[in-house]
């Protein structure tokens, strides 16, 4: 999510892939309002850029591609440009690439984007775009008055794939629904559909016939796939065969929507949906398929002596931190968010949540404020760090997941 520290943390990311942040990251302002009428979006052209000479060649042609040009600046160096879908947009460029070569050799790629737009995702590797690895090749020069990232690796006949995070697409993702257990429905239920045509994918856990409901929510912006990991594990304890989650999934029904955005996850986009909109700006006006189509599905769920107890929408950014309500407004269950954070404090020694308030009154742009006002739900959002080490990801998510159930569990005897 969009934070005026941008600028002020880029020279930090240039540190290992696993480094965290954590002495300057404050987080984000109060959100403003800004337009969410479609606007035109540029389509990436798709194939082999082969006019780099006749040994190395860079491809796009996969869904979460991003790659706009490539220009070889000499035998063993090429610039590679990106280019946001739109503009103006935030500073979470994202690329994704092939390159490979007729011979074995080492090459330096140096990523170019437009001007004021600094690197922000150090580069992972992989040879099959499902197993991957963080660089430890990566170094910020200096080209002229430019910081620009550099990234060494090795390239052969074989496929390399390079990308700012791995990927996650609409596939990926489909996948991991239908390997889950113990829930409700499969990957071919959806909310409704995109601008081009994709389904919104939703699933449920737990009791159909319960009136208290909960919502998981992710992926408003591509980018994003640290928060995504930190969604499965969460889900995952939910699913699990565990006396905690069967006696939990038998007072409660989830709401899983865990792709807000497939056009623009599966577009290679910065931020933004096929409308050329940053989805969580939008759920105010709801100008945008993806925004009204979760609006409607709720409506249709949330009624009659239904409730929306609580919402979680996971997210990325620069360090881990959890968005939540002004506390002086309350919700459905007072005082459960807090509560909820401490005793995720306890179940990871020597971590400390770092929470700050977001939503203070209407009018309401992203998703968690405007469930709050509608539903009056306990909403927050969950954010993780962009360099946050997988096996932290999931340790926060499993037990975020567990003592989520225990409270929420406690909380209903009241």
């Amino acid at each position: 999510m969009k934070t005026k520290l941008f600028f002020a943390v880029a020279a930090v990311l240039s540190l290992s892939s696993n480094a965290q942040v954590k002495s300057t990251f404050k987080g984000q302002d109060p959100i403003t309002a800004v337009s969410t009428v479609t606007r035109p979006v540029e389509k990436q052209w798709k194939g082999v850029f082969d006019k780099t000479g006749d040994e190395v060649f860079f491809g796009n042609d996969f869904a979460g591609a991003r790659l706009n040009g490539v220009v070889k600046i000499d035998e063993n160096t090429f610039s590679v440009l990106i280019t946001p879908e739109n503009s103006p947009i935030n500073g979470s460029p994202w690329y994704a690439f092939k390159v490979w070569s007729k011979t074995d050799k080492e090459i330096q790629i140096r990523f170019d984007y437009p001007q004021n737009v600094k690197h922000r995702y150090n580069a992972k590797i992989s040879a099959d775009g499902k197993k991957w690895t963080a660089s430890e090749n990566g170094t910020f020069v200096k080209r002229e008055k430019d910081s620009n990232y550099v990234l060494k690796v090795k390239v052969s006949k074989d496929t390399t794939w390079i990308a700012a995070q791995e990927l996650k697409t609409s596939k990926d993702i489909a996948q991991w629904i239908s390997s889950l257990k113990n829930k409700n429905n499969t990957a071919e239920a959806s909310v409704g559909l995109t601008a081009e045509g994709r389904k919104i994918p939703v699933f449920s856990i737990g009791n159909p016939s319960s009136k208290n409901k909960i919502l998981i929510s992710g992926r408003n912006h591509p980018p994003e796939v640290t928060g995504h990991y930190a969604l499965e594990a969460f889900v995952e304890s939910l699913t699990a065969d565990t006396p905690l989650a069967k006696k939990f999934r038998k007072k409660f029904e989830v709401y899983v929507i865990p792709l807000l955005n497939p056009d623009g996850v599966d577009g290679g986009f910065w931020r933004h949906n096929s409308g050329g909109i940053d989805l969580n700006r939008d759920y105010n006006e709801f100008n945008q398929p993806e925004t009204r189509a979760v609006r409607d599905f709720l409506k249709n769920e949330i009624k009659g002596e239904n409730k929306l107890l609580f919402s979680i929408d996971f997210h990325s950014t620069h360090d881990d931190i959890y968005y939540t309500v002004d506390p002086n407004l309350k919700g459905n269950i007072p005082g459960f968010v807090p509560n909820w954070l401490n005793k995720v404090k306890d179940g990871i020694p020597g971590y400390t949540p770092h929470v700050k308030p977001l939503y203070f009154k209407p009018p309401t742009f992203t998703l968690f404020s405007y469930l709050f006002e509608t539903y009056k739900t306990e909403a927050l959002v969950f954010e993780i760090g962009d360099n946050a080490p997988k096996d932290f990801i999931k340790k926060k998510g499993e037990v975020s997941g567990e003592e989520f159930m225990k409270l929420i569990l406690e909380s209903s005897k009241n």
